[in-house]
């Protein structure tokens, strides 16, 4: 992740790469060890982007978008929802079917919190935020992406400024833990 351009064109990016590995998963059957490693790269993806939402693309809906905390607060709600279900989903293999029914659950949750962000918010926020002042975000985004946590951290702070300065540990934590474990890669 890391693609360019303002925040709305980086972050729905972001939405079609999950979405492709969310396909990857359902094309594959059951108990299959490679629907792990989809989900663990689908878990990667989407608590990076969290991060990144969490710290910079909130805050800028607070401030600009009539009615944003409310807008915000649901957002860091169904961020909170997903977060669970991936710490859930990371203790499971593929051939548990648990697993299959956590992987339904996060794909629906994750569907249905994209359709609403790219049909209701993000709209607002081209409506009310610069060109120049979405490109900043855009850019504010893809570094915190780079620095972000890899795991699912459900207990972490979700607001600024405590998760701005407590992210880039726990995310140098995670990719020293994926490097080693080769979590996320096929085997």
């Amino acid at each position: 992740m890391g693609h360019g351009g303002n925040v709305v064109d980086e972050l729905v990016t972001d939405h079609r790469e999950v979405e492709e590995l969310f396909s990857k998963i359902e094309e594959l059957p059951a108990g299959h060890q490679d629907r792990k490693v989809y989900a663990d790269q689908v878990t990667m993806e989407l608590v990076r982007h969290s991060v990144a939402e969490e710290a910079y693309l909130y805050p800028a809906v607070r401030e600009h978008v009539p009615n944003g905390d409310a807008l915000a607060d649901q957002e860091i709600e169904d961020h909170d929802r997903a977060e669970r279900t991936m710490k859930d989903m990371e203790r499971r293999q593929a051939d548990d079917a648990e697993f299959d029914r956590l992987i339904g659950m996060l794909m629906s949750e994750i569907r249905e919190h994209i359709a609403d962000e790219e049909q209701n918010l993000f709209p607002q926020l081209r409506a009310n935020c610069s060109e120049e002042k979405l490109d900043e975000l855009g850019d504010k985004v893809r570094k915190a992406k780079k620095m972000a946590p890899t795991r699912p951290h459900p207990a972490a702070p979700d607001r600024p400024p405590a998760n701005k300065l407590l992210a880039p540990g726990a995310g140098m934590v995670d990719r020293l833990r994926d490097a080693l474990s080769g979590r996320g890669k096929h085997g």
